[in-house]
């Protein structure tokens, strides 16, 4: 009997790792540091809260399906806020509303991709892409990034074939962190559309990124929507990831066929959740501007205590939105390692191998920090334990 896609596929690497504190007791003075996940864990401010629970008993339409692609005004709202942050103009027919962000992700390869065809994939990659490529029948073109973790446009040109329908980037990037020049995205938009592919770029850590402007010209050039597939999450921004709100910009014919993965996996977006980022982004601007300037502080955290690990022969590859991602200078591979650094150093972390080929040795050298939820104290904690290592 063959094996089916989603058997073929990995484990969630989040769970995965998870399952490694089971039967592991961690003493009062060295609690458990978990980096493994990208996620807050602090819920919305206050009052977002109330406003979310005053929507939910006075609005009937707080709990009734509604668009699929979304509400009108929320639509209405992603679209002009792109605008501002991109220096373009968007219309609301070219921004759909999702279930999160890996539902855009999922719609548009749905929309655009059939059973065998292709999708070029930088590495290190995000695994829920991955993994969602693999479920869909969708062949994942390894993209190898140097050092830097910046893929090149070129080697992209390479992989090319006839059955590819896309090339896929994140920015800030997960699990490596990198900001994209605006060069380099902008060279990979000029690819895709002298090709015919079209560019998926993924931006839910856009809020976080370092740089003052807009981050690339996309959104400005002539029939972008033809090519550009933007996605976004407003999990990050306004700690609303149990509501799972993310979005796609694109052109509406392609949104016309996204709409039918939307309507069959989940007819609609939560309401409550749409109404959450509704009003965070007309209430929360300061907010979410504070929020970015404390993980800021915090990666300059990262980069103060980093002589102390690079003095061990650890090597740092890349550094921003909520991620540090390093090389370790272990005798183990990186897998191991991180089990083993659950019970002996109390430390949760993933493991460069989960971000990338298994026939990829660069994955057994590499570890993933997912740092936003440490301040400054609990990222100095974090450093001591791994200088501590003694592997």
């Amino acid at each position: 009997m063959s094996q089916t896609r989603t058997a073929a596929t990995f484990a969630p690497p989040v769970m995965e790792a998870r399952r490694w504190l089971e039967g592991v007791a961690f003493p009062t003075d060295r609690p458990l540091i978990n980096v493994s996940q990208a996620a807050p864990v602090d819920p919305p401010p206050l009052a977002l809260r109330k406003a979310i629970a005053e929507f939910a008993v006075t609005e009937d339409a707080a709990h009734l399906y509604g668009p699929v692609l979304g509400n009108p005004n929320l639509r209405a709202e992603l679209a002009e806020q792109i605008g501002q942050h991109y220096d373009a103009i968007l219309a609301p027919e070219n921004v759909a509303i999702t279930s999160g962000c890996n539902q855009a992700f999922a719609a548009a390869i749905s929309a655009i991709t059939d059973q065998g065809d292709e999708v070029i994939l930088p590495t290190p990659w995000y695994f829920n892409h991955k993994m969602w490529l693999d479920m869909a029948g969708v062949h994942a073109v390894d993209l190898k990034t140097g050092d830097d973790l910046l893929p090149d446009p070129e080697a992209a040109r390479a992989l090319i074939t006839d059955k590819t329908r896309a090339i896929s980037l994140v920015t800030p990037n997960n699990p490596g962190g990198v900001e994209y020049p605006a060069a380099l995205v902008r060279a990979f938009y000029e690819l895709a559309r002298e090709t015919g592919l079209r560019l998926l770029v993924d931006e839910t850590y856009r809020d976080f990124d370092s740089r003052g402007g807009p981050p690339h010209d996309l959104f400005s050039q002539p029939g972008w929507e033809d090519t550009l597939v933007h996605l976004y999450s407003f999990s990050k921004s306004y700690r609303l990831t149990g509501h799972r709100v993310g979005a796609i910009a694109t052109s509406a014919a392609l949104l016309s066929e996204v709409e039918k993965f939307l309507d069959t996996v989940a007819i609609c977006p939560g309401q409550i959740g749409q109404f959450a980022a509704l009003w965070g982004m007309q209430n929360l601007s300061q907010w979410v501007s504070g929020e970015r300037d404390e993980i800021l502080d915090r990666r300059a955290a990262i980069s103060e205590q980093l002589p102390r690990l690079t003095d061990k022969g650890w090597r740092l590859l890349g550094l921003g939105a909520y991620f540090a991602y390093l090389e370790h200078p272990f005798d183990i591979p990186s897998d191991q390692l991180a089990r083993r650094m659950v019970p002996e150093a109390g430390v949760l972390l993933l493991p460069g191998t989960m971000f990338m080929p298994a026939d990829d040795p660069a994955g057994k050298r590499q570890v993933r920090v997912a740092f936003a939820n440490l301040d400054r104290a609990g990222i100095g904690q974090l450093f001591d334990r791994l200088q501590a290592l003694p592997f």
